[in-house]
This record gives structure tokens, sequence and C-alpha cells, in this order.
């Protein structure tokens, strides 16, 4: 039972039970002994599958319904009071008819089923920057996830209060239970009913459906960017999706860097980056979303809101990002992946052989299977995920969980390009530098190559699907936390790690070596080297990015920092065509810089 008197928290669980009629209702604390029994029922249930105890302690897979593997944003909806508030990068429904729409699916959604209260806070416990959420769900699974990746605790309750403010977040897998029906190993419900719900004036969430990731452990984008942005924006503070490092100069002098990249462009590896380096030391203190507020000397604080990493599984091996591997070494869960026959787990791109196993769909799988049209069939889906504890992370930063936040001072913004943008530019100013990140772009992935002539996939600070409000306005927002930092307003700069030959090949090394680039930007910081200045900002000197000890030949290392132009042109004219969306919510700043790189250019 719960021991709060918060008497907001304890009518809207009242409320809930009313409706969705749950068989009974089991109030969270966080505990370790709670994680174990959850897991044992789940183990029992056949939801869950317990991994070998030598080579993975305490570790868990799951697989869940082919129907429910990853976001699905054409589910996922914005209802604000009024649709303009939503903008053109949301999809709205008015919130009286979405509740109607909702509260008929959710009557009686939880019958047969236990309902699960779990307390939460984003961020460090009675941090100021940090947030006070309840979900509430019946899956168990989300349970033992919010274990890791928040901070689920009877503390919560006492930082709560009786008079608290907390961000009410509902969720069911939509699967009642009738008495003697057998439950199925990962219930949710089909794709027509599924609802991602997101109330920005009321500060609420409301999902139904879906068991997965994000659609389910409500804490994570659907708390922590589309709710978080929205009150972000009235009360003068910044949810992003960004990673937060540190990177430790040899005489000691700290440097926090603050990073945002569009999926699949090495945002993970970065956040857990290996520096190469002599004498500079990378640490971690968040891999995806970063809250920021302005602290007592003007300055950026950032916190990590998250506890734990929610990592995509193929891809991650020892040579592309060896701490996240380590990070899931232990105490870590598993969702459709392979599991071996000595019950340890595999994905796609691991580095280590496999023979063999269950497959992600809970099937008998070899390596060397094949589809109808002879495509290799993976083993592991492509979305497939771990569930790591920051703690267990070995670079992770003794200030992660600083209740203050750390001090940014540069901001990075990428994209993944073959051509045309180089290595690394800074921006001339602030402005400039939300320029940047509003038109952050990557190519078309191959999927879509066959489109002919697609314009760039351009996705502002990597928050497409994640703002709660009018991207206009989130733009403006940007601009105006500008102004009140004044000259305490992080450095930006833009990154493209991506660039090739003309025959195809890697212009630059990436992983480690990046941190060759973030050492130049901590000496841009700290004036220790000069730039020479281009049409799209500012690059560094020849000699002045240090390449010493690296095979690149000259002529590579020319290619990498040239600005063609008019390459740069026409991307320019993507830029445009995709600006006017925003209509006249577009920020008079946004014009007025694309207006003077249009001049500088030509």
């Amino acid at each position: 039972m719960t021991t709060t008197k918060n008497q907001k928290l304890l009518n809207w669980v009242a409320e809930v039970e009313a409706m969705c009629t749950p068989d009974k209702v089991v109030w969270c604390n966080g505990s370790t002994e709670e994680y174990d029994r959850l897991m044992g029922e789940m183990v029992a249930s056949g939801m869950a599958i317990k991994l070998n105890e030598e080579k993975r302690p305490n570790s868990y897979a799951f697989n869940s319904d082919p129907s429910d593997v990853a976001r699905v944003e054409g589910r996922t909806y914005i209802a604000s009071l009024k649709e303009e508030d939503a903008g053109p990068t949301n999809n709205w429904i008015d919130p009286a008819e979405l509740k109607e729409t909702m509260k008929g699916l959710y009557s009686g959604c939880m019958k047969g089923r236990t309902m699960y209260v779990i307390p939460f806070s984003m961020g460090p416990i009675g941090s100021p920057i940090s947030k006070i959420g309840v979900e509430i769900s019946d899956s168990p699974y989300v349970v033992v996830n919010m274990h890791i990746m928040a901070r689920v605790s009877d503390k919560v309750l006492d930082v709560l209060g009786d008079d608290g403010d907390f961000i009410p977040c509902l969720h069911t897998v939509g699967s009642p239970l009738e008495p003697g029906q057998e439950d199925s190993r990962w219930p949710c419900a089909p794709i027509e009913k599924k609802y991602i719900a997101h109330f920005p004036e009321e500060n609420l969430i409301w999902s139904y459906g879906s068991g997965y990731g994000g659609n389910a452990l409500l804490g994570k984008k659907c708390l922590a960017l589309r709710i978080a942005s929205a009150m972000a924006g009235r009360e003068g503070w910044m949810a992003e999706h960004m990673l937060i490092l540190r990177f430790t100069n040899p005489e000691g002098k700290k440097f926090h860097i603050a990073a945002a990249f569009p999926s699949a462009c090495g945002k993970t590896n970065l956040a857990m980056l290996q520096s190469t380096v002599p004498g500079w030391k990378v640490e971690t203190i968040g891999d995806d979303i970063a809250w920021m507020k302005p602290g007592p000397d003007g300055r950026l604080y950032a916190i990590n809101p998250e506890a734990g990493f929610f990592g995509v599984a193929p891809g991650t091996a020892e040579y592309s990002n060896p701490m996240a591997l380590a990070s899931c070494r232990k105490d870590a869960i598993f969702t459709n992946v392979v599991v071996t026959p000595d019950k340890d787990v595999w994905w796609e791109d691991m580095g280590v052989e496999c023979a063999g196993g269950t497959d992600w769909k809970n099937n008998p799988w070899t390596p060397d299977m094949k589809d109808a049209d002879g495509n290799p069939i993976k083993g592991a889906h492509p979305n497939s995920r771990f569930t790591a504890r920051a703690e267990l992370c070995p670079v992770i930063c003794e200030d992660w969980e600083n209740p203050a936040g750390v001090p940014i001072d540069i901001f990075v913004f990428g994209g993944k390009r073959t051509t045309t943008v180089p290595l690394v530019h800074e921006a001339f100013d602030f402005n400039h530098g939300v320029y940047m990140g509003a038109t952050a772009s990557s190519e078309p992935t191959a999927a879509a190559l066959d489109l002919g002539n697609v314009a760039l996939r351009i996705d502002p600070f990597a928050m497409t699907p994640f703002i709660g409000y009018h991207a206009g306005d989130y733009m403006q927002h940007w601009f105006d936390m500008g102004e009140k930092l004044g000259d305490k307003a992080p450095r930006c700069f833009y990154v493209n790690w991506f660039r090739k030959t003309d025959d195809g090949k890697w212009l630059w090394p990436g992983f480690g070596e990046n941190s060759r680039v973030l050492k130049w930007m901590c000496d841009r910081v700290e004036g220790k080297v000069g730039v020479r200045e281009t049409p799209i900002g500012y690059m560094p000197i020849d000699g002045e990015l240090d390449i010493d000890g690296l095979d690149l030949p000259a002529e590579d290392w020319a290619e990498l920092m040239k600005v063609d132009t008019d390459l740069y042109k026409k991307t320019v004219i993507d830029c445009e065509t995709f600006l006017q969306k925003f209509g006249d919510k577009l920020p008079v700043q946004i014009t007025e810089q694309l207006e003077n790189l249009k001049k500088r250019l030509s």
C-alpha cells in the first residue's frame, strides 16, 4: 500500500481504477525485491527468459509481438486545445474527441490484470531541474524497465509531499482477460487501436495498446521530450534530444558538451567515446536526453533526466561501442534479440560469431536461413533493444547525478552527409548556431533512394518526432534562450563524420578519432586556436586540428575540409523549402540567417 497523502494522486489512481477495472492495484517502490518478484512471475508465465547467470548475471530477454516493435509515429498525437499549436510536425486530434475515444477503450481494459502505480523522478530525486511523474500501467515489463530507466522509489512520494505536482502517465497494453482466459506472451492491441496521446496544456500522457519502448515507458520520449519540451517553452528552460559528455584535458580542465544527432548518426557512440587524444578523457553523463536550465551564475546547466540507457542492440559491438556493451554485462533487459542455446544474447553486427538460437519471434534460427526471395533472415529485430543501468557504464561521470547539473560549454549539431558538409565548422554566433541546429540534415536512407531526386531529410535539433508543440515556436524558444544567456550561451558547432570518396570509402576514420574534433572545439572555447572564415562558418586553420598519426592522405583531408559553394546552394534550396511549412510561425531570425547564408554563398 501507499504512504502518500497527496489527494490529487489518490483521486487520480481511484479514478483510473474505476475506469480500467483491474483485479488488484499495486503501488511500486522500486526495490530489488519488487524487481526480482516481477521477473520471477514473468519467467513463470513464459513472457521473460532468464539468461545464463554466469555469462549475463541477473539479466532477462523478452520477445515482443511482431506488430509491436517500435515507436508508432502515425498513432502518436499532440492533443493541444488549438490545432495550430501542434504545428505541422505533429498529428493533432481535438483533445475532447480523443479523450472520448480513449475512455471507451480504457473502460474495463485492465480486467484480469494487476494495475501498477509507479512513482518516478526524471532526473536526480529532489533536483531543481527534475520532474516527478506517476505512471499507471498493467504491464510488469513496463515496471521493470522503469526501474532501470527512471528513479522509481518511495522517496519520490516523499518529495511529492501532500500537495506537490506530478505528471500523470496512464498506460495499458489494451488486452483485458476474461476469467480462465490464457494470456499471450506479449499482450497488445492491433495497430489501429494503438494510441500514444499527449495533452500539453494539462501535462498529461495517455497510452493505449502498445507494450514497447517509448510507447509504454512513458517517462522516456513522452514525458522527457514531448511534454517536457512544451513545459520548457512555457517555463524558460530546455528539454532536448541530446547526449551530454564531459571532456577533460591533461591539466584537469573540464568541458561539457551537449550534442544532437538524428537517428543512425552515432549519438550513443559519441556519448561513450574512447578518446584517442593523449591525456584527454571522455566521461558519459547522458546518451539521449538533456534537460537544461540557467543556473545562478547565468550559465546553462544540464542533467540527464534518465537513469538508464535504452539502446539499439544491432551494431553495438566491441569495436564500435565497448562501453555500451559493458553497460549491459549484468542487470540488463534485452528485447527482440537472439537467445543462444547457452542462454546468452546475440544480435547482428555484434562482432562475435553465432551458430544460432531462438530469434526475436521466438522461433529456431540459424545465420544461414533465407526468406522466400533468398535474403538472409535476421535473428534480432533491427530495432531490438537493451535496457541498461547508467551507473554500470565504465565511463559514467561522477557528476552524472549531480542535482545542480553540469555547465554546458558547447552545443554540437550534425547529420549524415556523404558530400557537401565538411568535418567540422563553428557558428559565427549563437543565432547562427540555432540556424545550424534548425536545418540539421541527413541524406535519405537507401529505402528512399528509389524515389528519384529526394530532398534532404531535415530534422531540426534531431527533435522532429518529439517537439510537443509548434516547431516554429520551439525554434523561437531557442533564440529566446540565447538572448537570456547572452555571452554565457554555449558555443555552437556542426559536425559530419560521414563524408565519402567518389568510390564510396569513408574519408574520416570516426569512432574514437572524433575526440580530435572535440579537442579542437575545446581549444576554440579557450581561445587557443584561430579560425578561417568561410561562407558557412568558422573552420580550422590547417595544422590546428591535430591529425598526427592518422593514415589520412592530404587530398582526403582537403576534401573533408572543403566548402563547395555550388553544392551548399542546393542544400540551402532544400532548407528553404522545408522551412516554408512553418508559415508565419517561422522565427524572423531564421529568415535572417537564411538570407545571410545565401549572400555569403553568392
